[in-house]
C-alpha cells in the first residue's frame, strides 16, 4: 500500500465521521456559504500577478515537519502582499497536519482566490469546501476515476468552485474531462517522492490548450520557473520552499523578483 493509498482510505473513514458531526444542512449555513467566489483561472492568467500559487504546508509524509511555529495568517497575507496569484492550504489533518479550519480563519485576511489541498474523495468535501470559504479545490487523478472527476467537477462548478485536476503520468489525462478549469502536472513521483521537472515539459504538449496550465512540487529555484513559463506554463504551485524558511511570506517575496514574474 502506498502512502497515497494509506491518505485515501483514512479520508474516506475522516469523511464517514464528519458527515456526522457536520452535515451538509450545517455546511450550508456557514456564512461563507454564499460568499462571491474568486476565479482562481483569472488571477492566475493575471498579467499583474505573477502566477504562483503559494501554499502553506506544515508537513508531509516526505519530509515530515517542515515548519509548524510560522502564523498562518501571517504567511498568507505576506504571500498575496509578495504578489502571489493564489493561495493553497492544505488541509488533511493526519499527514500533512492541516485544518478546514486554516481556511475559515484566513478567508477574510486574504483577498486572492484560496485553493482547498486536499485529498477528496466524496461530495461533502466539495461542500465543506465552498462553506469554509475555497474558491476552487484539488481533484487528484492518480485516486479517482473518470467518472468521480467528472462528478465531481459537476458539483463543484454548481457551488461556482473552480477545479485544479492533478496528473502524475500520461494516462491520467484521459480522466481529464472538458469541464475542468486547471491541469497541474505533479512533478513528484508518488512512489518513491523522486522530483523530475523535466516531467512537467515532458507532459506540457500533451495538455489542450483550453486548460489552464501548471506545474506542481519541485520548484526551488527562479531559473526553473522562467524555464517552464518559456515552455508555455501559466501557473506553479510551490509550498515546500517557501514554507521550509523561517519567513515563508519573505522567502516568497524573494523568489518572485528574482523570477522576474512582476
Amino acid at each position: 500500500m502506498t502512502i497515497l493509498d494509506k491518505i485515501i482510505e483514512q479520508r474516506k473513514q475522516d469523511v464517514s465521521i464528519l458527515q456526522y458531526l457536520n452535515p451538509i444542512s450545517k455546511l450550508e449555513r456557514s456564512a461563507f456559504f454564499e460568499r462571491p467566489v474568486m476565479s482562481a483561472k483569472e488571477y492566475i492568467l493575471s498579467p499583474e500577478k505573477s502566477g504562483i500559487i503559494a501554499e502553506h504546508k506544515r508537513a508531509s509524509p516526505s519530509k515530515g515537519i517542515i515548519n509548524n511555529t510560522a502564523i498562518l495568517a501571517e504567511v498568507v497575507t505576506a504571500y498575496e502582499n509578495a504578489g502571489a496569484s493564489c493561495i493553497s492550504i492544505l488541509t488533511e489533518p493526519h499527514f500533512f497536519k492541516g485544518s478546514s479550519e486554516d481556511i475559515s480563519s484566513i478567508r477574510d485576511v486574504v483577498s486572492i482566490p484560496i485553493l482547498r489541498k486536499e485529498f477528496i474523495v466524496d461530495e461533502y468535501q466539495i461542500i465543506e469546501a465552498k462553506s469554509i470559504g475555497a474558491d476552487f479545490i484539488l481533484l487528484i487523478a492518480a485516486c479517482l476515476s473518470k467518472q468521480e472527476i467528472q462528478t465531481y467537477t459537476r458539483m463543484a462548478h454548481s457551488l461556482h468552485l473552480e477545479v485544479l485536476c492533478e496528473i502524475h503520468e500520461e494516462e491520467e489525462l484521459e480522466k481529464c474531462v472538458p469541464e475542468i478549469d486547471i491541469i497541474g502536472v505533479n512533478n513528484r513521483n508518488l512512489k518513491d517522492f523522486s522530483v523530475d521537472i523535466e516531467h512537467s515539459i515532458r507532459l506540457l504538449e500533451k495538455i489542450p490548450t483550453s486548460f489552464v496550465r501548471i506545474s506542481e512540487s519541485g520548484i526551488s529555484q527562479p531559473e526553473t520557473v522562467k524555464l517552464l513559463k518559456s515552455k508555455g506554463f501559466q501557473g506553479f504551485l510551490m509550498g515546500g520552499n517557501f514554507m521550509k524558511h523561517s519567513n515563508p511570506g519573505e522567502a516568497c517575496r524573494e523568489f518572485i523578483s528574482e523570477s522576474q514574474l512582476l
